[in-house]
């Protein structure tokens, strides 16, 4: 499995004296070894560069006499002006410790075992409640995915930059829209980090597709992992597919699990439990914390948590959680408590303060949006029914469509709308109106042709 940026950097943290003593390359190397990361010297003098061009370290010496010690500010993380809670502060102080100070553990099967959906909380009464008044966007009686079809544009763009940058993506905000809207990538980057957001494109389209239908299954979690892992396993067949051998987390003294059928049985008993839990952010936040602690996939678990973790928002017309502005570094510290403690406070306080940046992002661009079409609301799953029809299958008729007797004036606007539809139809609105990648590319070349 690749090292990312992230775990590199972790790790060269990790491995520098907390009382700021100065360390040369060779001991470094061999403490990040120690972490289980197998990294060149030159990629860790590369990474060492850019930490102290941020001034969280400093170098010292010359030639083969080179050092290098935490900046002072480097052994107190940075929270981004996150309050934490005491429980939260207390766990940030457990993972803050140097890796030689903590005690290396293994998967606790009681973690999972002793949650009881519904009885049992991780994110306290208090906290619920304010985030249902942050993320709580009309009526609660509306169709699955109704909120999500008014911020989708902005949802995708946002969702693919931010989940794909915690992971080490270099593409810029403006990067991501460009290449999803026009299909173009950014000059000097890596193709993996295109790869990376294309996928984070097709995984929202699915939960967007339907919603509905998305459920805490395996079907629907392994096929997020299939879209957002495509081209980017070492081994292409693990793709969408439980993990069958062991996994080391880089700059952690936490081991997960190895055997496949207590990995399949645990995955399904955190379906399970996520699919009984009533209240949808309690249900986010229990699949944020077990899927990564599980990690049931040989990658690209963290990003399985994060779309995965959208999923009881978007059922429930809530704001959805973009992680745009999350605190990089506190989110791994969080993620970090919950593999090596069992403690989940650190995470919730980053949560609740990324929920709270989403929902006054989404919040703000609802307000900027025109009133709904009456007609488009009312006929919407005809207007869909009749445009997907038209690409399918080459036409279709209005009236079979609509209850006999409506009014014809009601049917020359309909077709009028249905007939923008169609003209404005690209391959990034395609899938609004259930037509797959392969029907809407031949209806494009039917036309051409």
């Amino acid at each position: 499995m690749a090292v990312s940026d992230h775990n590199i950097r972790t790790a060269l943290l990790a491995a520098l004296p907390g009382d700021l003593t100065p360390m040369p390359i060779g001991r470094i190397e061999e403490l990040v070894a120690g972490q289980g990361l197998t990294v060149s010297r030159r990629t860790l003098q590369r990474h060492l560069g850019l930490l102290e061009a941020e001034g969280r370290i400093i170098r010292a010496g010359r030639s083969v006499a080179v050092t290098y010690r935490l900046a002072e500010f480097a052994t107190r993380p940075d929270t981004m002006g996150i309050v934490l809670s005491p429980a939260g502060r207390e766990v940030l102080g457990l993972v803050a410790q140097p890796v030689i100070a903590r005690r290396p553990v293994t998967y606790n099967q009681d973690f999972l075992d002793i949650y009881s959906p519904n009885q049992t909380f991780y994110l306290p009464e208090a906290l619920r409640s304010q985030l249902h008044d942050m993320g709580r966007t009309g009526a609660d009686n509306r169709p699955a995915g109704t909120h999500l079809r008014d911020v989708i544009g902005r949802l995708m763009i946002d969702l693919s930059w931010a989940s794909s940058k915690l992971e080490g993506n270099t593409y810029s905000r403006l990067d991501t829209e460009n290449l999803i809207r026009f299909g173009k990538t950014a000059e000097g980057k890596d193709l993996l980090d295109a790869q990376m957001i294309l996928n984070h494109k097709a995984a929202i389209e699915l939960i967007a597709e339907a919603p509905e239908e998305i459920g805490y299954d395996s079907y629907t979690f392994l096929n997020l992992h299939a879209l957002l892992s495509e081209n980017l396993m070492a081994d292409p067949s693990a793709s969408g597919r439980l993990r069958r051998r062991p996994v080391d987390i880089g700059g952690s003294v936490y081991t997960p699990l190895a055997i496949p059928q207590r990995i399949e049985d645990n995955f399904r008993t955190i379906l399970d439990k996520a699919g009984r839990i009533t209240d949808p952010f309690e249900t986010s936040f229990f699949l944020m914390v077990h899927i990564p602690y599980l990690q049931p996939f040989e990658d690209v678990n963290k990003r399985v948590s994060r779309l995965g973790a959208n999923i009881p928002l978007i059922k429930h017309n809530l704001s959805p959680l973009s992680f745009i502005d999350m605190p990089e570094e506190t989110y791994f510290r969080g993620t970090q408590g919950i593999y090596e403690f069992n403690r989940t406070e650190l995470l919730a306080d980053v949560y609740l303060a990324a929920y709270e940046r989403s929902c006054q992002r989404y919040a703000a661009l609802v307000k900027s949006l025109p009133e709904p079409d009456p007609l488009r609301l009312r006929y919407r799953e005809e207007i869909r029914a009749m445009v997907r029809d038209i690409v399918v299958e080459g036409a279709a008729s209005i009236a079979d469509y609509l209850a006999a007797g409506t009014d014809p004036k009601t049917l020359v606007q309909l077709q009028a709308i249905v007939d923008a539809e169609v003209a404005n139809l690209h391959e990034g609105n395609a899938l609004r109106f259930g037509i797959r990648r392969s029907q809407f590319e031949a209806w494009r070349r039917n036309r051409s042709g």
